[in-house]
């Protein structure tokens, strides 16, 4: 039985040889012992984008821990010896989805003491966390891996884009999103992601926690993913989707990050205190859920652009490039983006869709003149759709310069 599966799984690994392959911004360090831990959403690429890395690598071997088979064996030994007999004694060997084996992180341990290279690919942030921290502090090394970047979803079409190329892709990934699948096998984007959002609600939170009541979690999902770029507190949170109490708003609303559907971002303060009392600014981490699972019945662009420039930020700051912050002060007045390495704040972004209007120019200059001089930081940059270059301003003897960028020239030039 063991077998069989695994050998399946084989087959399936040698048919992706020659699927079509995007690469990555990111490199898989095969080198030295440590394990090597790739993190992301389902269905973000991670097995392909492992096993594309091995390809070259030689020999390896693979199983897949999305089988309740597997999953359900006593004896892990068995899943050693198969593979060395399949697979003709790999000394690298690649686990698929390893967090849905119960004792994994001893499993994998005991085969690194025993010289075999361990890749794995996991879909719970926290799960793999605790786990990683518990028992393989120092001898692992993870990467996070999500759904395409602006600048790999250009480079499907396989050529140089113009500018208006370029700003025509921009519309459709706000809309679609990065999913690999859809966007390599042109699948329904709604479709896919629908399924796929139920999927991860279903498999990864509901059934991996036991939760009595899931339509819960289902309703604050679709809430949330609604409502991104907004301020939320656990209680008006509970108001909201009918659920109780907001301690179980805390906990369904700690799933979803896990999950790697939504994140937060904190509002900057100098106390620690103030700023973990404060209300959180809630994102998706891909654009394409809210297309799909939004019940606004038409796109709000702004919002969309928002979003975006928050999943990247979010994504540099799980890499352990910067921290990201929004800032408010008692006016109401907002920056969307405080960047911060270290102890200094490197960056005060704005995002703003459309910057021609000249009430929303001067309502997003005066607030980011007035976090500059808060916070110390003069590298003030609105991104927005069309608008290049920079400017010098005055608010009432604050003066600062501001970069304006527009939206798809910032996302193809990221560097942290």
């Amino acid at each position: 039985m063991i077998r069989d599966i695994l050998l399946t799984q084989k087959r399936e690994l040698e048919e992706r040889r020659n699927e079509q392959y995007i690469e990555r911004n990111i490199a898989l360090d095969l080198s030295g012992p440590l394990i090597k831990v790739i993190i992301g959403p389902r269905r973000s690429g991670k097995s392909f984008f492992a096993i594309k890395s091995l390809f070259s690598a030689g020999n390896f071997g693979y199983a897949n821990f999305d089988d309740e088979t597997l999953i359900s064996l006593k004896d892990y030994n068995e899943i050693v010896a198969e593979l060395k007999s399949i697979y003709g004694n790999p000394k690298i060997i690649l686990f698929d989805e390893i967090q849905n084996l119960p004792r994994w992180e001893l499993f994998v341990n005991r085969l690194q003491r025993l010289g075999f290279i361990i890749i794995l690919t996991g879909s719970n942030a926290n799960l793999l966390a605790k786990e990683l921290a518990t028992h393989l502090t120092g001898r692992h090394i993870p990467t996070y891996l999500f759904p395409f970047s602006f600048s790999e979803y250009a480079s499907v079409s396989k050529k140089e884009l113009t500018t208006a190329e370029y700003k025509s892709m921009l519309e459709e990934y706000l809309l679609h999103g990065g999913y690999p699948e859809p966007t390599t096998k042109t699948l329904n984007y709604k479709e896919y992601l629908s399924v796929l959002f139920d999927s991860i609600i279903y498999k990864d939170i509901v059934r991996r926690y036991k939760i009595r009541l899931p339509h819960y979690v289902d309703s604050l999902a679709s809430y949330l993913i609604s409502n991104t770029a907004t301020e939320n507190s656990f209680h008006s949170l509970a108001k909201a989707t009918g659920i109780k109490s907001p301690n179980s708003v805390r906990k369904y609303a700690g799933y979803l990050a896990e999950a790697f559907l939504v994140f937060t971002i904190p509002r900057f303060s100098f106390k620690l205190r103030e700023q973990l009392s404060s209300n959180q600014k809630v994102y998706c981490y891909d654009n394409g859920f809210i297309f799909a699972k939004s019940f606004s019945s038409s796109p709000n662009t702004g919002r969309l652009y928002e979003n975006v420039i928050a999943s990247e930020l979010k994504k540099a700051e799980l890499a352990g490039h910067l921290n990201v912050f929004y800032w408010k002060n008692q006016q109401n007045e907002e920056v969307d983006f405080v960047v911060r390495r270290g102890l200094k704040i490197e960056f005060l972004i704005q995002s703003c869709f459309d910057i021609r209007d000249s009430k929303t120019k001067e309502r997003e200059i005066r607030a980011l003149l007035k976090a500059g001089k808060e916070l110390k930081c003069d590298n003030l940059i609105i991104i927005n759709s069309e608008k290049e270059g920079s400017e010098d301003f005055e608010w009432f003897g604050m003066k600062g310069t501001v970069t304006f960028i527009p939206l798809w020239k910032w996302l193809l030039h990221l560097s942290w």
